[in-house]
Order: C-alpha cells, then structure tokens, then sequence
C-alpha cells in the first residue's frame, strides 16, 4: 500500500513562476543573458544613432512646412511647424523647373541601374563561376579601381565625353556610371555563394554558360540585385559633381543642380531649400520602400532550397 507520504513523493513537483523563466527571456539572438541595464544602454544607443540619422531629414520636412512668417532660427528651435502649410513646393516649381530637373534625373538614374544590374551580374558571374587565367588578376583590378577617387580622374573623363561628342547630354552623364566596380564585387560575392554541385548537375543536363546564368545564378541572387539596384539609383541621383562637368546647358541639368539654384546671391530662403531637399529625397524612399524585402534577404543569399 502506498501512504500519504509516497503519494506525496511521488507526486511531480510544481515549478514555481519563476524568476528563471523571466531571466531567460532576457537572452540576445545567441540564447546568452542579459542583464536588464544592458538592454537599456542598448536602446539608448539605439535611439541616439535614430535620431542622428533621421533626424535631419525630419527636421527638414518641418521647415518646409513652416510657412512665411514663422522664424525657422528661433531659440529655442521649434520642431513642429505652428501652421502647416504646402506652400513652399509650389513656389520651389515656381522659381525652378523642378520637375524638369527631377525627370533628367530619373532618366539617369533608370539608366544606371539597368547598366549596373546587368553589368556586373554579368561581369560577377564571369569572375565567380567561369574558368580563364587572370581571374583573380581581374578582381584584383576591380579592387584597386574602387580606391581610386573619382576626383582623380575626373579630367580624363572629361576630356573622353568630349573626343566622343557627348558631353552636354545625358548620355555622358551616364557613361561613366554604367557600371560600377564596387557592384561587380558585391555580384561577385553573391555568385560565390552557390554551391558548385548545382553548376556541375547542370552542365550533365547540357546547359551552357548562358543558360546556367539566367535560369540557375541569376534568380538565386535577387537579394544583392536589389541592393546594386539601391545603391546605382542613390549614386546616380544624388551625383553632384559629374553632371555639373559635363551638362552646360539648363534643360539638361540633372535635380542636384537644379536645386543649387534655389540659393540666390541676394535671397536665401531655407524653406525653399528644405522643400527641394524633401523633393530630392522622397524617391529614394520610394524606391527602398519597394525593394526592401529583397534588400534584407542576403542571410540565405545563394543557398539551395530544398
């Protein structure tokens, strides 16, 4: 016969709600703990970089809010605007043809970011998966021509847009752009990834260079695609100094040059500046809003599903 007390021993002990359970859930993305002063300093610095990053852009959206009569210089600063008004973009359209200037720009920055994707996914399969001597000499050339400032060669792009007749055109803008050494090595990388048994099972099934790249590489590597894609469209839409060498004539100004107008020598107007500013940049929040699944998918870039 089992007494009281068997039963009693016998019987699973109750956990209590423990202080183990809410330590536990206090772990990083390694399952390790972590004490509570931590996570604040954590999100301390969190809130700090926030707020070193974006607010600028936020402060800048407030100004051009701010109508005429409320002073932008004041102290101290008043963030939110007292009478919200769209004024400043219709006089920013007034005083320049801004939407000339932002279509010039996004000819460009289309052009850019067909050239890069398919250059250098071209070119970072060559490198990554196709078998040649000078190979590694190849991607040590596209190595050094990343370290060199685009200040130094400026001069002799100028001077080859001109011996080819292109320079005050869009064309010239675009050429020097069209493909990108930093893009081939990030393509370069993304190829790498793929494991070799898939090329050699496809090469059993007879399909060449060509065929292997587009319908087994290529498809496998969307996420660094998009990534090139975000930073051609950033580079060749915020490019300043390019398109101020080679354009002379106004119809042809790019937006970054456009907008430099917008200061006078005998007015200048903030609001305006920070209107333009938001004009300038609510397409590459556009364009990142859209693409931002693929751009954060490089975890599991190149990997074989199953």
């Amino acid at each position: 016969m089992t007494t009281v007390d068997d039963r009693t021993a016998a019987a699973p002990r109750r956990k209590g709600p423990a202080r183990g359970a809410r330590r536990s859930r206090l772990t990083d993305e390694h399952g390790r703990r972590v004490a509570p002063w931590e996570l604040v300093v954590r999100y301390l610095l969190l809130v700090a970089v926030l707020a070193l990053t974006v607010g600028p852009f936020v402060w800048q959206l407030s100004t051009s809010l701010k109508g005429p009569t409320e002073d932008i210089f004041s102290t101290p600063p008043k963030f939110l605007p007292s009478h919200p008004t769209l004024h400043n973009y219709s006089r920013v359209s007034g005083t320049i043809p801004v939407w000339n200037y932002a279509f010039n720009s996004l000819k460009v920055a289309v052009a850019n970011v067909v050239t890069n994707c398919l250059g250098a996914a071209l070119a970072g399969y060559a490198i990554a998966r196709l078998r040649y001597r000078g190979r590694r000499l190849l991607t040590l050339v596209f190595i050094v021509a990343m370290l060199v400032p685009v200040e130094g060669i400026v001069i002799a792009q100028f001077q080859t847009m001109r011996s080819l007749g292109l320079n005050n055109t869009l064309l010239g803008v675009v050429l020097p752009g069209c493909v990108g050494a930093m893009n081939i090595l990030l393509m370069r990388n993304a190829f790498l990834h793929l494991p070799q048994e898939v090329d050699e099972a496809a090469i059993v099934d007879g399909a060449n260079a060509w065929q292997r790249f587009t319908r087994i590489a290529l498809p496998s590597v969307k996420g660094t695609l998009a990534v090139v894609a975000i930073f051609a469209f950033m580079g060749s839409w915020d490019d300043f100094l390019w398109p101020l060498i080679v354009l002379s004539d106004s119809s042809k100004f790019t937006l970054t040059i456009g907008l430099n107008y917008l200061h006078g020598t005998f007015a200048d107007d903030q609001r305006l500046v920070a209107a333009g500013t938001i004009i300038a940049v609510v397409p590459l929040i556009v364009l990142f809003a859209c693409l931002q699944r693929f751009f954060f998918r490089g975890v599991g870039e190149g990997a074989v599903k199953g």
